[in-house]
């Protein structure tokens, strides 16, 4: 035989070897513990659901999966942290909302949110419920539309925080609506409510589970969610697209991701240990009692869900005008 084919069939078997030995790589996987970061701090919903599937996950893989609250800069720490990590599938970014709209409140990105990650799928969302005033004269959407548009102010919303999804869905249901009105930015929820309890403002677009001692207290009332469908959590309230405001979702949301270039059959692993966790009852109890709505889905799904929207709320960040703080 002669070097040149002998150095031909090697190189040949060389090659056919790799996808084997990168399924091997795959299937041995995951062979030491798992980071997933959530990027927020201890004791939030994010951190709640994100401990939950780490339990979870752990059980299954049987390794440790060890989670890291990276908090700071609306999830841009631990967006960055995790997009620059190895894809080895040991690094997994629990992520929230915030991050699809990053390019369009800040032009200098350490990642790119469509071509950083691998997206693994949808966890969960936290639905926002229109929460007025009990004492108010207005209980439908329709009449507080119709009050709003008569009171020479329009309608004040309360927000937990600029770029927030109380924020920008707020924003998008005076825009949807043609409802005048301005959004007032308050640090967390609890200066929001202070104000909406005293009659300062209007209205608030919330969490079930925060707004519930309130309503069982007589002193707030649920107009509806901006859910595409009721929710589970608070069955009782319609949809504001049932009420003829079609186009009207927002809510703060929750799912896993990777750093782009992680293995495909360990990315098809998680996602299918992703959906066994939104189907667990156990689960689903513990994100209920956090507020949450768990979802689920395939990969393609999520990374659509990402990529719609970025476009819709950049849309809603230039109307508004909403800038980064």
């Amino acid at each position: 035989m002669t070097l040149n084919r002998r150095r031909l069939l090697a190189a040949t078997a060389a090659a056919l070897a790799l996808p084997w030995a990168a399924a091997a790589r795959a299937q041995a996987w995951p062979a030491r513990p798992i980071r997933l970061v959530s990027p927020y701090g201890a004791g939030g919903s994010n951190d709640i659901l994100t401990r939950v599937l780490g339990d979870f996950l752990s059980r299954r893989l049987g390794q440790s999966v060890v989670v890291e609250n990276k908090a700071g800069a609306g999830t841009r720490i631990a967006n960055e942290y995790v997009a620059k990590a190895p894809a080895d599938g040991y690094t997994l970014l629990h992520a929230a909302a915030p991050i699809a709209i990053g390019e369009a409140l800040y032009k200098d990105l350490p990642y790119d949110v469509h071509k950083s990650f691998t997206a693994i799928g949808s966890t969960a969302i936290a639905p926002l419920f229109l929460v007025v005033n009990a004492e108010a004269p207005y209980k439908t959407l329709a009449e507080f539309i119709q009050h709003a548009k008569a009171d020479p102010k329009g309608a004040t919303f309360g927000s937990p925080g600029p770029g927030s999804a109380p924020h920008l869905t707020a924003e998008l249901l005076l825009r949807s609506s043609g409802t005048p009105g301005i959004v007032v930015q308050y640090r967390g929820d609890a200066a929001a409510y202070t104000e909406l309890l005293a009659g300062r403002i209007d209205a608030t677009l919330t969490a079930i589970s925060t707004a519930v001692p309130h309503i069982q207290a007589g002193k707030l009332r649920v107009l509806g969610v901006a859910n595409e469908a009721r929710t589970p959590l608070y069955p009782q309230a319609p949809t504001l697209r049932e009420q003829g405001l079609p186009t009207v979702v927002g809510y703060g949301w929750y799912g896993m991701l990777a750093p782009a270039g992680t293995p495909a059959a360990v990315a098809e692993r998680l996602n299918a240990e992703i959906r066994a966790a939104v189907a667990d009852p156990e689960v689903r109890r513990k994100a209920e009692a956090a507020g949450l709505e768990l979802r689920g889905g395939q990969p393609a799904e999520f990374s659509a869900f990402i990529a719609a929207e970025t476009r819709k709320w950049a849309q809603i960040i230039k109307a508004a005008n909403i800038t980064a703080e």
